[in-house]
């Protein structure tokens, strides 16, 4: 698999609207999370530094909560408490060369600093998961799509940032198993340890708890962390 890390190229690219929602989370909610990325391994994909958001000014921001409305039946329109400041931070921002965690930290604030009356949680984790998606495309169709849902679900407040990390390194490590290995699938709802390597590259593992093998691609699995121990 390819490194994550290569092929930056964000001049021009476009990007569409996400279509889920998510609940908005109070301006005011505290941010319990770190602010390291990942282990501090010069490797992480969360390292690449860059104007990552320098295509969207603000009117593109406003567009997409204003779409993101419509969609859910709420008024579009501004919290005159917080909009104004939001907007000068955000072309401030625009210019800035942040790492990938960086800006992905800066968009979970603006969620919480609430600019807009609705939707401030789908309006930011839209553009992430945007970003992600771009940043992110020579992963493997089905672990681009985790990625970037991972970082949406970080902006909009309901993924802890160290789960977040864990998630979008682990899914960008190329996948190299070998007998007795420990993994869980993308989503980490099952967990097992991996059998033997079939010839063409599919890997044969048993889930936890069952007596039955299940065959899998390798890109549908990530190793578990040798620091978490398997669950009951």
């Amino acid at each position: 698999m390819a490194d994550c890390s290569r092929g930056l190229i964000f001049a021009g690219l476009g990007f569409r609207l996400m279509s889920n929602e998510t609940p908005d989370r109070s301006a005011e909610a505290p941010d319990r999370e770190g602010h390291s990325a990942g282990g501090g391994e010069l490797r992480s994909p969360l390292q690449a530094r860059a104007a990552f958001v320098k295509n969207w000014d603000w009117q593109s921001v406003v567009g997409i909560n204003r779409g993101a409305c419509a969609r859910g039946g709420a008024q579009h329109g501004f919290n005159s408490e917080t909009s104004a400041a939001c907007a000068a931070e955000w072309e401030s921002l625009r210019s800035q060369s942040l790492t990938l965690a960086e800006t992905l930290d800066r968009l979970r604030r603006f969620h919480r600093q609430a600019p807009f009356l609705f939707f401030n949680g789908n309006t930011f984790a839209a553009i992430g998961r945007e970003l992600a998606l771009a940043l992110f495309s020579d992963l493997s169709p089905t672990r681009n799509r985790e990625v970037s849902s991972a970082v949406a679900h970080y902006i909009a407040g309901v993924l802890h940032r160290d789960a977040m990390v864990e998630i979008v390194e682990a899914l960008c490590e190329a996948a190299a198993f070998q007998p007795s290995d420990r993994v869980q699938t993308l989503r980490g709802t099952r967990r097992g340890v991996v059998v033997k390597l079939q010839p063409d590259g599919r890997v044969v593992w048993r889930p936890d708890g069952s007596k039955l093998s299940l065959m899998a691609l390798p890109e549908s699995l990530r190793p578990i962390p040798k620091r978490q121990k398997p669950r009951p």
